[in-house]
């Protein structure tokens, strides 16, 4: 066993292989970007087939081969299963998927990877069903869980080799230029699959909505494309989005949301021309109204917000208050239209938005960001991946992206769920290191990483609570008691990359 830098245990065989958590830039490098096989379309040559199995059969898939999906249509995805089930009837065996995340709707996988079909799996998260399976140990190989951000620096050095990329678009033309703000599955940005795209050496479209030619906005160009298939429906538009996110009425959610945005209008980074990201959760979305009204009071106007978009954010936008929208996926179905309408809601990839070895990535410029947490530590470690009971029921998305280099991270979370501590001393699967997280929220109050002394000195008289994070944790316990211990297996079933491709921690089979 080898121990990291966030005192983790790491096997010797996989610490030699990818190399173990040393710290947030440890292993920022140079690199020699990855190439890709390119099939040349010949003027009469025609990418529309006729199915999805002409479209593997055309590809040439391969046992042992690599194939890839995003995630963009979340619940509402029907691309994985049909591209998979099609696969299986056609009798492939020992295949490695790729895909940005994985949903509980992918529950069919589970029977693709007893039945020898799927044999390796890397990806953002894994979902309910899924993650549960694989937490009990039914893969013979672990899977590799990749920050977003972490997923597009594998794609641009090569550490994940993509051969064949299957890519829903809700519209495409008969040559490849595809979009996600036009048709019946409209899903906004393609941020994710616009990596696929770009580095898989070949590229099926599939898509419900075939277009005239050319199909306008392009997200995805036709160069990046060899087969267009169309199909009945790519999806199920109240999985993907469902109307305008809602606010929370929930108390204590509003409580935090309140606390967070009292530190952020606070900070030093709360100025003319700042910038935001925050989630989709309900104290997120609270927090955001919470800013707006603050912003209008004070006559501030923020330069850009960025990340997973929703309705709030588009408001934001269209009222002035925000300059510019910067979106690698849209959330609900408002931020999906505002895509295709406004002009100053701008589409990127995964690689512009969080890879730590790209030429400068947007959260960079990013001045403070709210993040989530299932489990906080007493040294700030965040878990977003496994549950309470040691089960993979989550995603590393771009948490650990985002809280390294906004210059003011917050994770809000409530001191306990039903009864269930969120503070502990320590978490499970550690996602994010404590050193990039600076100030965690709940509804008691906040606490405020040690080694911001800038921080502390600056919200030393924040009109709000102020605890250590192991008073925190302290309070959690004297509600609902010290948690019992999870009794993990010999048998690691999932790698967490820190984003840097390093070995952050390891689950065991539960």
């Amino acid at each position: 066993m080898v121990k990291n830098l966030v005192g983790k245990e790491i096997p010797q065989d996989v610490a030699n292989k990818y190399g173990v958590y040393a710290g947030e830039l440890a292993n920022i490098r140079e690199y020699k970007e990855a190439s890709r096989n390119i099939k040349p379309v010949k003027p009469r040559d025609t990418k529309l087939l006729g199915s999805i199995r002409e479209a593997i059969e055309k590809t040439g898939l391969k046992d042992g081969m690599t194939i890839s999906f995003h995630h963009h249509f979340r619940e509402g995805d029907y691309v994985m299963n049909m591209v998979m089930e099609e696969i299986a009837n056609m009798g492939f065996k020992n295949l490695s998927i790729a895909p940005s995340s994985i949903a509980n709707v992918h529950a069919p996988l589970i029977d693709h990877i007893k039945n020898g079909v799927v044999t390796n799996i890397t990806s953002s998260g894994l979902r309910d069903k899924v993650g549960a399976a694989i937490s009990e140990g039914i893969m013979e190989n672990p899977v590799i869980i990749r920050s977003h951000g972490g997923r597009a620096r594998a794609l641009t050095t090569g550490e994940i080799k993509v051969d064949i990329a299957f890519l829903g678009a809700p519209s495409s033309d008969a040559y490849g230029n595809a979009n996600g703000v036009k048709g019946k599955a409209q899903c906004g940005s393609l941020g994710y699959a616009m990596m696929d795209a770009k580095y898989a050496d070949q590229v099926v479209i599939i898509t419900d909505t075939l277009v005239p030619y050319p199909n306008s906005p392009i997200s995805i160009p036709q160069t990046d494309v060899d087969y267009v298939v169309e199909v009945e429906a790519i999806g199920n538009p109240a999985g993907i989005a469902s109307g305008a996110t809602r606010f929370t009425k929930n108390p204590k959610e509003l409580l935090i949301a309140e606390y967070a945005a009292k530190v952020i209008t606070n900070s030093p980074y709360y100025k003319q021309g700042f910038s935001f990201q925050t989630g989709t959760g309900g104290s997120s979305l609270a927090v955001t109204r919470f800013i707006r009204e603050k912003m209008i009071a004070d006559g501030i106007t923020a330069s850009f917000a960025l990340g997973g978009i929703t309705n709030a954010m588009v408001e934001l936008l269209e009222e002035g208050l925000v300059e510019k929208i910067i979106d690698v996926q849209d959330f609900d179905h408002p931020s999906a239209l505002s895509l295709g309408r406004n002009l100053e809601h701008h589409e990127i990839d995964a690689n512009m938005y969080a890879s730590p070895l790209s030429k400068g990535a947007v959260i960079n410029q990013l001045d403070t960001a709210i993040l989530s947490a299932l489990e906080v530590d007493t040294n700030f470690n965040v878990n977003v991946i496994t549950g309470s009971d040691g089960v993979i029921r989550g995603a590393s998305g771009g948490h650990s992206d985002t809280s390294m280099a906004c210059k003011m991270s917050l994770v809000i979370s409530p001191l306990v769920r039903g009864r269930i501590p969120t503070f502990v001393e320590e978490v499970n699967t550690v996602v994010t290191p404590g050193d990039s997280v600076d100030v965690v929220v709940t509804e008691v109050g906040i606490a405020i990483n040690p080694k911001r002394e800038d921080l502390i000195e600056h919200f030393a008289k924040l009109d709000v609570p102020q605890f250590t994070i192991k008073e925190l944790q302290e309070k959690a316990y004297a509600i609902v008691g010290t948690p019992d211990p999870i009794h993990y297996g010999d048998k690691v079933v999932a790698l967490i990359e820190y984003r840097d491709g390093s070995i952050i921690d390891v689950v065991k089979n539960v």
